[in-house]
């Protein structure tokens, strides 16, 4: 899973779904947090969604205005069909 920032909007409603995943940085945008809980700022970064956040995070992508979070499969990373989204539910 990663955010695009270039089509954050800011609005704030993955952090608010999911804040152990997301978090702001000081452009007002969304990053994604590592293990460790560190925002991984880099582009294009990406990690692996916990299986106890997994509801949150898929309804923060759903909501998001900006649709700039991708959840993709972890065998190819190819984006997740919405009947997989609906069957991880």
């Amino acid at each position: 899973m990663r955010v695009d920032q270039d089509l954050c909007t800011g609005d704030g409603l993955c952090v608010q779904y999911a804040p152990e995943v997301f978090e702001f940085d000081v452009d007002g945008l969304a990053y994604v947090k590592g293990d460790d809980g560190e925002l991984l700022v880099a582009p294009g970064a990406t990690v692996e969604i916990p299986a106890h956040l997994r509801l949150e995070v898929i309804d923060a992508a759903q909501e998001c205005p900006g649709e700039c979070i991708h959840i993709q499969r972890t065998h190819d990373g190819e984006p997740l069909s919405e009947e997989e989204r609906a069957a991880l539910r």
